[in-house]
């Protein structure tokens, strides 16, 4: 892949399912993120794009609404040949649009790529101040005691 042009962003169909887990989990591998298991992807299905070159997907990001004002990118991930060609940045600037399409004014990221998500609009906040998320996921995390994601945040729209 040489070019963003023949990329699409689209919803994610169970079609999508084993390049989604392929390149999700190869992150998991190197430690980047959580890894997913196929029912997890397939039970929140709905709440995933795909970044799409031709028959291949070259990107995911989940959304998931944590709260009435605030939801959470995750899963976010690129595969090795469409890294730096912006798909990361469309992703999520897709799933920020949806969040202002369905009224939820913050967007969370927990992420190891901040100088990425602040090329995207967001910001470091302190985990404390979101207790929906720490309450919610963090609590289960083996991670928790011992947790070195940092906490990024972007508004998708201020009234």
């Amino acid at each position: 892949m040489n070019t963003t042009s023949a990329l699409t962003v689209r919803r994610a169909t169970t079609r999508d399912i084993d390049q989604m887990l392929s390149i999700i989990n190869e992150y998991a591998r190197q430690g980047l993120m959580l890894p997913r298991t196929k029912i997890s992807v397939l039970e929140n299905l709905q709440s995933f794009l795909v970044a799409y070159d031709q028959d291949k997907v070259v990107g995911v990001a989940g959304l998931h609404i944590l709260w009435d004002d605030l939801a959470e990118i995750r899963s976010l991930a690129i595969s090795e040949s469409a890294k730096g060609l912006g798909v990361g940045k469309r992703l999520v600037l897709s799933l920020v649009d949806e969040c202002k399409n369905l009224g939820v004014k913050r967007v969370l990221a927990l992420t190891y790529q901040k100088e990425f998500f602040e090329k995207c609009g967001f910001y470091v906040v302190a985990k404390e101040t979101l207790p929906q998320k720490v309450w919610k996921d963090c609590i289960n995390c083996s991670k928790l005691p011992c947790c070195d994601e940092i906490a990024m945040i972007r508004e998708s729209y201020t009234e």
